[in-house]
């Protein structure tokens, strides 16, 4: 057992190692984990979550996990030394050529401690999540809504490396409510117990009334996975939803005659099925009524969170079969649980072809048409990974997502705004997350790179670039910060890296 534990210290110290040359040149370092009294970020450019451009350099100050001050300097004053500065902190990151955005924000993540009753460690997902940027996940329907509250506590609390956690309760874990007050019962039980909002899928429209209106009365947000079921996105404006996820309850409000063109044979419970013929969905809505339901939607306050990515292997399962990151980071549970298997939720790529390849790709085209026209409306996209799924890992999984934003037309900036500030809006916490902003929480990401120019500078894994001639080797999330405290990207997946290795180690004795 040394040599695992040897191996894992020698690549936390590298890693710690390189963060804190790298940050010597203003004060002494972050400590990997530990909150300073004072924490200092020294010539920054910023990039808030409100979807203004980028602007600095600027020093950013943290105290009591929350951002103190931001002072803008003047460049020449810099470089002639008599610019006016922030005291020295406890604790310093030097991001000259760095970039500083807000935490991301993930709202629609699973937390997960196994894949098909396979256990797997939760500090797997925790860590890669922080190394990736993200600061806050919206868990959206657990198996044990409990457990993930006990987590959100420990995560506010410090008591584990962890973003923190908003717990939407599963409306339809067993018992299932089967009338309007078996919903509203169902509501007003995980109130008591604590959760922030409620997650509801395979609905029909009178059980959905009531638990909308019992929600609305106690408070609780609504994000709904419409499925092939009852209620599709003319519910969700009616009754209030906070968030659509996905997709398929937005072309489906609006196919002519309310039902999609499936085959005699089609069954709902065959995911090969389901799949396959969601991916001709958005060529069956009918463009003008797909507009009104779009305009619907952004007047009723209905946001969207798409989860391109999670659906990205339909059209492309080569792609999704061997990303980089697998190599070292694939923990083997999840990746015996991406195998075609009709055991396992999202696993459904027995006998697909080139063809169901061909009708996704159409998909994702007038899909991402109808975001652009969505937010040019005036509408609220999130993003959201659903990773854990059909060959997404976590975390990368965000990144992902954000790169099919901007694959989507949208710029950068909008792209970035839609991982913080508007992903706070989703949750009602947007007096207090999603900005760099003096007096919010001090959730922040100081990022080797320009994701800007860039999105992939935000993996974890880094990206190569060139300088004077030579390919060198930059890019990834330097320090993530959630509530004052730092956990460096290095450190953090080097910790992954050796639960990988080790897990494959045990598989092959």
């Amino acid at each position: 057992m040394a040599r695992p534990t040897l191996r894992l210290a020698l690549g936390i110290f590298f890693a710690t190692l390189a963060a804190t040359t790298a940050s010597a040149q203003g004060g002494p370092a972050p400590v990997h984990g530990k909150r300073p009294t004072r924490l200092v970020i020294r010539n920054a450019t910023i990039v808030d979550g409100n979807g203004t451009p980028a602007s600095g350099p600027a020093d950013v100050v943290v105290e009591s996990g929350r951002i103190k001050d931001i002072v803008f300097l003047d460049p020449v004053a810099v470089r002639g030394g008599n610019a006016r500065r922030p005291a020295a902190g406890d604790a310093e990151i030097d991001a000259t050529g760095k970039y500083v955005l807000p935490g991301l924000i993930d709202v629609h993540a699973h937390v997960q401690d196994e894949r098909g009753g396979i256990p797997q460690p939760l500090q797997y997902e925790l860590n890669i999540w922080l190394a990736c940027g993200i600061t806050s996940v919206r868990e959206v329907g657990a198996d044990n809504t409990q457990s993930i509250i006990d987590l959100r506590g420990r995560s506010a609390r410090a008591e584990v490396p962890s973003p923190r956690i908003f717990v939407y309760g599963r409306f339809s874990n067993p018992p299932v409510p089967r009338t309007p007050e078996e919903a509203r019962q169902r509501i007003r039980d995980l109130k008591k117990m604590g959760v922030d909002g409620i997650k509801i899928l395979g609905i029909d429209r009178d059980l959905m009334a009531a638990m909308e209106d019992e929600s609305h009365k106690l408070g609780l947000r609504v994000a709904h996975h419409a499925g092939v079921e009852e209620t599709n996105a003319w519910d969700d404006i009616r009754l209030g939803t906070t968030s659509i996820e996905h997709w398929y309850g937005v072309p489906d409000a609006a196919i002519e005659d309310r039902v999609q063109n499936f085959p005699s044979s089609y069954n709902y419970r065959n995911e090969v099925d389901r799949f396959r013929y969601a991916g001709h969905l958005w060529r069956e809505a009918d463009s003008t009524k797909l507009m009104q339901v779009l305009d619907s939607m952004v007047a009723a306050h209905v946001a969207w969170v798409p989860t391109l990515d999670i659906y990205e292997a339909s059209r492309d399962l080569q792609r999704a079969r061997t990303q980089p990151w697998f190599i070292d980071y694939l923990h083997p549970t999840l990746e015996q649980y991406f195998k075609p298997n009709p055991e396992n939720h999202g696993s459904y790529f027995i006998g697909w072809t080139s063809t169901d390849e061909t009708f996704w790709k159409e998909n994702y085209r007038i899909w991402e048409n109808a975001l652009r026209e969505f937010e040019r409306r005036g509408g609220l996209i999130g993003a959201g990974d659903d990773a854990g799924f059909i060959y997404q890992m976590y975390g990368f999984g965000l990144i992902r997502e954000l790169e099919l934003h901007q694959e989507a037309g949208f710029n950068t900036i909008k792209v970035i705004q839609h991982a913080t500030g508007n992903n706070a809006k989703i949750l009602g916490e947007e007096d207090r997350l999603g900005r760099v902003k003096v007096g919010w929480l001090a959730d922040l990401i100081v990022v080797n790179g320009n994701p800007l120019e860039n999105l992939k500078v935000l993996y974890p894994t880094g990206v190569e670039e060139m300088k004077d001639g030579k390919a060198i080797k930059t890019g990834g999330v330097e320090w993530t910060i959630k509530d004052g405290i730092p956990y460096n990207g290095a450190v953090l997946m080097a910790e992954v890296k050796e639960m990988v290795r080790q897990a494959r180690a045990a598989q092959v004795k």
